[in-house]
């Protein structure tokens, strides 16, 4: 079982360490890319136990190595492990070749703190040679030791009208969803601080790292405090459409510009944008994508100390959401709805052939009203649209509308 050390939970198990090994015995490479600090390198560590070898190129010597014979590093019997490979992006042409000679399964698992399929200087895809997984920060679940997300498996294999008896059977209490918004996913700030004022001397931290280090090795930017200005900008956009425009607009920056730093955000996995959904039946849709960001922890500092507001409440459940499909072999899309005339659902589950629309609201008391927007999705796409999901920061479970689902988030997370 792969494992998060901490102080008060010696063992907490992650949600993709059985589908990492049960890749790695089907695949000559597995990379798995995410953000710094979510527990790539406890994975690999613990992968490592398992007579493999473990190499970090964040160790300045192995990196120089990587760099003048990485036949060193990939040569021999034994599969190896290597971390933090984006810092050696042509380490992966090597990679390649030691495939090609022997395509043993499990030979290569390769970790990086950025999507290498994104960057510029990556021309190594290893396509056909390798497997890639994505560790998102932890979700509810994995937080509290069960080593899993929320309950859209069994939402989307149930039938609709099983869906009351199925969440209202979750066990668990009522939680805050502020406090969840607050410290986010890193299992630092998560598990090992108490207090909004520790995690924000992490979470400072954690910025100045990436902007002085991580940033540079992806692409030079000549002005942090513009970058700066522009992720905060971004953060107090939480939810919103992006408009590089008017973003730009707000931090004195070109658009150009604006699109370049959203751009290395997202390859860093600290920027999430949710594509709108485009199939087009009978209303104009909106098809530009929603803004979100990696960890809502990290966008709350960012933004100065602003309250989590709905859209925090989005972020933790798109997060969980990302968690539960990028750990899925049968694939899934994420989206949103949005029309002209100003009819829109928070999230759209596409999978299966099916769509599982989801309205995410910050209230206690939901009310018909609130199901409006669902109905209207169930009405646009028919058959194919299976009953919405009303997420709410209450405790009632119930059909609040026909085919609509009020439910407690924290049931379904």
């Amino acid at each position: 079982m792969t494992i998060i050390h901490t102080m008060n939970h010696p063992l907490l198990p992650r949600l993709v360490a059985p589908d990492l090994r049960r890749r790695l015995r089907v695949m000559p490479a597995v990379v798995v890319a995410g953000a710094r600090q979510t527990g790539k390198s406890t994975l690999a560590q613990d992968l490592a136990q398992d007579a493999r070898r473990y190499h970090s190129l964040d160790d300045l010597d192995v990196l120089d190595l990587a760099r003048r014979d990485p036949g060193a590093l990939l040569g021999g019997a034994e599969p190896v492990t290597l971390d933090e490979v984006q810092r050696a992006p042509d380490l992966l042409h090597a990679v390649k070749q030691e495939i090609d000679r022997s395509r043993r399964p499990g030979r290569f698992l390769l970790t990086g703190s950025a999507n290498l399929l994104l960057m510029r200087r990556v021309s190594e895809s290893l396509a056909g040679r390798a497997s890639y997984l994505t560790l998102w920060p932890m979700t509810r679940r994995e937080q509290r030791g069960l080593g899993r997300c929320g309950i859209w498996e069994e939402l989307l294999g149930a039938r609709d009208l099983d869906w009351l008896d199925l969440v209202a059977a979750q066990p668990g209490e009522p939680d805050d969803w502020r406090t969840l918004a607050r410290r986010g996913g890193f299992p630092s700030p998560a598990l090992h601080l108490a207090t909004d004022e520790d995690r924000d001397v992490w979470f400072d931290g954690y910025v100045r790292t990436y902007l002085e280090r991580d940033l540079q090795a992806l692409s030079a930017v000549s002005g942090l405090p513009d970058f700066r200005r522009l992720m905060r900008a971004a953060c107090l956009r939480l939810g919103q459409i992006v408009n590089q425009t008017e973003l730009g607009r707000d931090v004195a920056l070109p658009q150009p510009t604006v699109r370049r730093y959203l751009n290395l955000v997202e390859t860093a996995y600290l920027l999430v944008r949710l594509p709108a959904c485009a199939v087009n039946r009978t209303k104009r849709l909106i098809k530009a994508p929603k803004l979100y960001w990696g960890d809502t922890g990290l966008a709350l500092h960012l933004a100065g100390g602003v309250e989590p507001g709905g859209a925090h409440l989005e972020n933790v459940v798109l997060l969980d959401l990302l968690a539960w499909r990028d750990a899925r072999l049968d694939r899934a899309e994420l989206l949103y709805w949005r029309t002209a005339s100003g009819e829109d659902v928070d999230l759209v589950i596409e999978a299966d052939g099916r769509l599982l629309p989801i309205e995410v609201k910050s209230t206690s008391r939901p009310r018909l009203r609130d199901a409006a927007h669902l109905r209207s999705f169930r009405a646009e796409y028919g058959e194919t649209a299976r009953a919405g999901v009303l997420l709410h920061a209450g405790e009632t479970v119930g059909w609040i509308a026909p085919g609509v689902l009020a439910a407690p988030w924290w049931r379904v997370l």
